[in-house]
């Protein structure tokens, strides 16, 4: 069974602000930065790959020409495949800062590439040179769009804390992503969570017992609705605890189910959040990875199965750190 699991606390700026969501200065009002808008650029990164791999699965002897290196079509097929695989997936993504990271790591591989044919004497040395320049070029502009996408997802809502996890459960991507969608059934797995109340227009009600058996509620809004791929939400402005999340339904390799991909991010004010900070920063990763275990028990068995031999429903004595130590 395939799982992983990570934790990643939130960068601050100098100062101790949460970092922006571009990489920018502001003047009079006025934004400069590379893009004000870092989800079209990615949009068009999207697109650009696509083209491009295009172009190196079909002709991949133009592609060596114009490249100025000797034409490896099985290599340069491959590196076609990889760019088109990156563009779906920053086109497909309601936060595809991965999927552009993992253009940035495609460019170092075509730079290394271009790097040794340029030691080769049967090379034409000026075409990949200027190669060179054009892919160091685009790189740049891929790392700024990543940068920016990653920070502006970060500091969304003032978050402190990223969770992410991922399962593979034997059930469709289909079947997953229904039982997901119905938000009043995320109490079943989810250990932080007494009820959802669906308030309809995307927007529901949620209810949560932390540390201390303080109540929590707060309302959240679905950002994001693709059927049968990925869902998205966060909190309302002002809410007590900010927080949002996004779950993606990918099919498994071998029809052997869907890979359930889960990513929330965590935050809160004043000393709410000193109590959060305590609860988060003990096993985190534990506690998401636990969360979506029980998602896998829910569908594939009808219940989550705990060492007490308890169904999902817990007594209101439960907090989300029994739920860790369990």
């Amino acid at each position: 069974m395939a799982t992983q699991w990570e934790t990643r606390p939130m960068t601050e700026s100098a100062g101790g602000q949460a970092p922006t969501s571009r990489d920018s200065i502001t003047t009079n009002g006025r934004t400069r930065g590379i893009t004000s808008n870092p989800e079209s650029l990615a949009r068009g990164l999207g697109w650009f790959s696509i083209g491009l791999g295009v172009a190196e699965l079909l002709a991949p002897r133009a592609v060596a020409r114009i490249a100025g290196t000797r034409n490896h079509s099985g290599l340069i097929r491959a590196y076609g495949l990889r760019e088109i695989a990156a563009g779906i997936g920053i086109l497909t993504n309601a936060q595809p800062a991965g999927w552009v990271w993992s253009r940035v790591a495609g460019d170092m591989i075509d730079l290394a590439s271009l790097g040794a044919a340029l030691g080769s004497p049967d090379n034409d040395r000026g075409k990949t040179v200027f190669s060179i320049a054009a892919v160091a070029g685009v790189t740049a502009l891929d790392v700024a769009c990543a940068k920016q996408l990653t920070a502006q997802s970060s500091s969304a809502s003032g978050m402190d804390t990223r969770l992410e996890a991922n399962l593979i459960v034997n059930r469709s991507p289909e079947e997953c992503y229904r039982f997901w969608r119905n938000f009043e059934q995320l109490p079943q797995f989810m250990s932080y969570l007494q009820s959802v109340r669906d308030m309809g227009d995307g927007r529901s009600h949620w209810v949560a017992r932390a540390p201390g058996n303080m109540r929590l509620e707060w309302d959240a809004e679905i950002v994001n609705d693709t059927p049968n791929q990925a869902i998205s939400w966060r909190s309302i402005e002002g809410s007590e605890v900010p927080n949002s999340g996004s779950v993606e339904f990918q099919p498994a390799a071998g029809n052997r189910g869907t890979i359930v991909r889960v990513q929330m991010d965590v935050g809160g004010p004043g000393a709410l959040m000193s109590s959060l900070d305590r609860l988060v920063g003990k096993h985190p990763e534990q506690m998401i990875y636990k969360d979506l275990r029980r998602f896998k028990q829910v569908i594939e068995t009808g219940e989550a199965i705990t060492t007490e031999g308890q169904s999902a429903g817990r007594t209101s004595s439960t907090t989300w750190l029994d739920s860790i130590a369990r």
